[in-house]
């Protein structure tokens, strides 16, 4: 039996409540800016004007044995975490800031560190609810893989930081925990320990380390640690060495460009990263706004892009426009003709 018979039905009410205000709310504004904790609030471009809204919190299904959570967009990722826990399960979110909502997580499109394992982040959304900029709920998805028809809305709602709809509600996939998960240093290049594992969830290098999550059955993953040669256990309650600074942004670029890229980097003095092998997202940070300005350059000289996440203003967006740029109005400016919903951020050409 699942969660949702053990739910009061005033929880249900009164989230219906929640969503019917916030979508009067949003019909009624000239602009509306869609927030969660705001652990996201710069990606993209400035925090957008306009009215304030923030999405019903609170788990409001949940079935272990269907592996699938439905919940309030403004949910944060530690509450959700804390309820999947208690059933040995959990959606490998890996937030960077203990604080974001669920519904932020999804709106900025940041797939967590485990990606490489997992997948990206819109895997992981089977259902959404969403207020249009008209002030209309709509729902994309279903709360099983059998039941999904028609356009797949809940992805393209991942990463949309709010310019197509202000999420509300979401249903997630979600996986039992491993039974164990032990993190690894080594100096080995990242190529060679990556070739060494099945299926390990992170790959980290920052030029000179190489730091690796296993994740499995306690065997395995003393197996695959051998394989790959890796002696240095890294404590798990140490912090991940995220780049760090005022000015921040995350880099897509192909898995193969890695290597000319982090030559790259290596020229532009004061520069921090972290890239996550095989998967070509570069997280970056530093002291100067100039600073990631060369970054984003580097970038685009190997075929990637820079998305700003924080700091250097003038930095808009993604830089330079973006082959999908004119698909991505199209999309943005038929769910919003009047682009009322977070104004300013992902600067696009006229539909």
């Amino acid at each position: 039996m699942g969660l949702t018979s053990g739910i009061a039905h005033d929880v249900a009410l009164e989230h219906a409540r929640a969503v019917d205000e916030l979508a009067a709310t949003v019909a009624a504004a000239d602009a509306v800016a869609p927030c969660g904790a705001g652990t996201h609030w710069e990606v993209g471009g400035p925090p957008p004007a306009g009215v304030r809204v923030h999405a019903p919190s609170g788990v409001l299904a949940y079935d272990p044995h269907e592996l699938t959570v439905t919940l309030g967009a403004g949910t944060p990722a530690a509450d959700l975490a804390r309820v999947l826990a208690a059933a040995g399960q959990e959606c490998p979110l890996d937030p960077r800031d203990s604080r974001a909502t669920v519904g932020g997580i999804v709106a900025a499109g940041l797939s967590g560190h485990r990606r490489l394992r997992y997948g990206p982040l819109r895997d992981h959304v089977l259902e959404v609810h969403f207020v249009t900029a008209d002030g209309r709920v709509v729902k994309g998805g279903g709360k099983t893989v059998k039941n999904v028809s028609g356009y797949d809305l809940p992805r393209l709602l991942v990463g949309s930081l709010g310019t197509i709809g202000v999420l509300t509600e979401m249903t997630l996939r979600c996986r039992p925990v491993a039974p164990i998960a032990s993190w690894f240093v080594t100096d080995r290049p990242p190529d060679a320990v990556r070739a060494a594992l099945f299926r390990p969830s992170a790959v980290l290098w920052d030029g000179t380390t190489t730091t690796v999550l296993l994740e499995g059955h306690p065997d395995d993953v003393d197996t695959e640690r051998a394989a790959a040669r890796l002696d240095g256990r890294r404590p798990a309650s140490a912090a991940l060495p995220w780049p760090a600074g005022p000015h921040r942004g995350r880099v897509s670029v192909r898995p193969g460009s890695l290597p000319e890229l982090a030559t790259r980097f290596g020229r532009i003095e004061g520069l921090r990263w972290l890239a996550e092998v095989g998967v070509g997202t570069v997280h970056v940070g530093c002291d100067e706004p100039a600073t990631l300005g060369a970054a984003r350059a580097a970038a685009d000289d190997v075929g990637g892009w820079l998305l700003r996440e924080a700091g250097a203003p003038e930095l808009d967006g993604f830089g330079g426009p973006l082959p999908n740029a004119a698909l991505m109005a199209r999309i943005r400016y038929a769910f919003d003709p009047t682009g009322k919903l977070s104004p300013g951020r992902l600067p696009l050409p006229p539909p």
